[in-house]
């Protein structure tokens, strides 16, 4: 077979670099004759352009990557918004960085098919600005956002979701199963978000129970009205009342369970010294707001109508429970997976640019996680185009 020539051997060395594996390792993992990747390592003609496609799909980038002449220039390759997450993290693993730059180009091409159907130009691209916020004023901050969401006394993670999304926002949540959306189960990442003056991404890990997945939502939603930076966040960030992440969560906690919702809990009836019954005793509530027991416990606790010890000894009843294992389900809803992960009103741009021609039906598919045409079919039906 014809070997692949001209290709710029430092470009695969700073890709196994970025992956933390070397070029041996590369070969052996992608089943390449290391003699024949050696020799490409040297300069010379070694492994097949069908093996150099093999790398490229590895590393998440274009053939034609490996071919060109310059030294890689991350400046180029990275946009600021993904520099400043790997400044802040950088141990992130190869899937975390991979997944971070396809969330920014699902984005670009949102804004790209809004411009194509004409959309771009009537789109208020300065949906995302707050008239009025400040750092020093959490709780005015908060209640101001609550107006400008138009939340309402009873919401869902799908209702807070879309009226985030209608504020300019492009709100994404990683797949549960296997596969180029998924964040791994065992990584502690929650969530991340990117700045930008228009169209900013929150990133959100999904969860086995959507209450998590709004604290997130609002944490990074805090990340990006108070501080106007990305953020990359663990488990333990979401915890961390100091510095930026204080006022990240206290923004979060004051959103969804503002003072006027503390009112109405009764504290005569509360459990104080059962811990085991306080998950019972505020059920309601969490159901209305959609948040954890825990969130409620905490804004209870700073507003003075616990003690650290009720809250403490909370946490640690929670630790004792054997966390409740899930599988990973059925697809048989395969066709909905696009609207979980990317929103509503990406899936339906994307419709209406495939059904005014703009694209054709296999890119459709390709920004729809490559649905199948059977299930790009459901999805029109849902969406109302047939």
């Amino acid at each position: 077979m014809e070997r692949a020539q001209n290709i710029n051997p430092q470009r695969i060395e700073w890709s196994c670099e970025e992956f933390g594996i070397t070029p041996k390792l590369l070969s052996i993992q992608l089943k390449i004759s290391w003699g024949n990747f050696e020799k490409t390592m040297r300069g010379e003609d070694g492994i097949t352009i069908k093996q150099l496609r093999k790398v490229a799909d590895y590393f998440n980038r274009g053939l034609l990557f490996y071919f060109e002449e310059s030294p890689v220039n991350e400046e180029t390759i990275y946009t600021p918004q993904f520099r400043t997450l790997t400044g802040q993290k950088p141990l992130l693993s190869p899937d975390i960085k991979i997944l971070i730059e396809r969330v920014e180009k699902q984005r670009e091409i949102y804004i790209e098919l809004l411009d194509d159907l004409g959309e771009g130009d009537n789109y208020d691209w300065e949906k995302f600005k707050l008239p009025s916020h400040t750092q020093q004023n959490i709780k005015k901050s908060a209640a101001l956002v609550r107006r400008w969401l138009e939340l309402e006394e009873r919401e869902t993670f799908d209702s807070y979701r879309l009226k985030v999304e209608n504020k300019g926002v492009f709100v994404f949540v990683t797949n549960g199963y296997k596969g180029k959306w998924q964040i791994a189960k065992d990584d502690n990442m929650r969530g991340f978000s990117l700045y930008y003056p228009t169209f900013p991404i929150i990133a959100i890990k999904k969860q086995d129970s959507l209450r998590p997945q709004v604290f997130t939502l609002m944490h990074e939603l805090g990340h990006l009205l108070l501080h106007r930076n990305g953020f990359i966040d663990d488990e333990n960030d979401l915890y961390n009342y100091q510095g930026v992440e204080k006022a990240a969560n206290e923004f979060a906690g004051n959103i969804l369970v503002p003072d006027e919702f503390l009112k109405i809990i009764n504290l005569i009836e509360f459990p104080y010294g059962d811990v085991q019954e306080y998950d019972e005793n505020l059920k309601d509530f969490v159901n209305q707001w959609s948040v954890s027991t825990e969130v409620i416990l905490i804004r209870m606790l700073k507003e003075g109508m616990i003690q650290q010890a009720h809250y403490d000894g909370y946490k640690s009843w929670r630790k004792s429970i054997i966390p409740r294992t899930t599988s990973g389900g059925s697809r048989k809803y395969r066709h909905r997976e696009p609207i979980k992960m990317f929103g509503a009103n990406f899936v339906s741009t994307v419709l209406n640019a495939y059904h005014e021609k703009r694209i054709t039906l296999a890119k459709a598919s390709n920004y729809l996680d490559n649905l199948k045409i059977a299930d790009i079919h459901q999805l029109e039906k849902m969406n109302g185009f047939i």
